[in-house]
């Protein structure tokens, strides 16, 4: 009866986790579509509503319920004998360091820049170069195709590293594919007011 109701505890972590990226991903997919700044600061609201009302809960969900699935059924460091579920484990630990780190933390300086930027009643170069970085965007990129590479290795359950490595080659390629393409595709090049304007 515990696995039954853990193991349904992790699959909400999942599903909240999941959602949350869905989620920031779209909701910054339109921010980059968007030129208006009081849109553009609703779509980066978004991202962090996404961001702390169901990433941060759904990996927290799933770190204490995978934890202990780990120690009550698998032996504790067990674990890192079986291909599958040592995959899972690192992914979900990169996932969750990286996220909360990089990625989140870009996101929270956007929000606050995107704040500063209201109050001023123009787009600030700080602004500007912010939503330019690379590095935050390739790892908000990588986030939905590595969760993608942690749930097939708990479908498939492989006795092998092969899925491992083959799902992480895909994920890089895809986060690289979407780093170069979306920023080119939707340019950010709001309108900054001149001096005069702004006076």
């Amino acid at each position: 009866m515990t696995y039954v109701v853990l193991k349904f505890l992790h699959l909400i972590g999942l599903i909240l986790m999941g959602a949350g990226l869905i989620g920031v991903f779209v909701s910054d997919l339109r921010s980059r579509q968007l030129r208006d700044l009081p849109l553009f600061a609703e779509a980066v609201r978004n991202i962090a509503v996404f961001y702390d009302g169901l990433v941060v809960p759904g990996a927290l969900l799933l770190l204490a319920t995978g934890m202990w699935l780990s120690v009550e059924f698998y032996g504790g460091w067990g674990f890192l004998d079986i291909p599958w579920l040592a995959g899972m484990v690192g992914l979900f630990v990169f996932e969750f360091i990286e996220g909360n780190t990089v990625t989140r933390l870009y996101f929270l300086k956007l929000r606050r820049l995107t704040k500063d930027a209201l109050e001023k009643g123009y787009v600030t170069p700080a602004l500007e170069q912010a939503r330019g970085e690379h590095i935050p965007t390739f790892t908000h990129f990588l986030d939905i195709p590595i969760l993608l590479v942690i749930v097939s290795l708990g479908a498939i359950r492989p006795n092998t590293w092969t899925l491992l490595v083959v799902g992480m080659v895909l994920a890089l390629v895809v986060a690289t594919i979407l780093t170069m393409v979306l920023p080119r595709l939707y340019p950010w090049t709001p309108q900054v007011q001149s001096e005069m304007d702004r006076t």
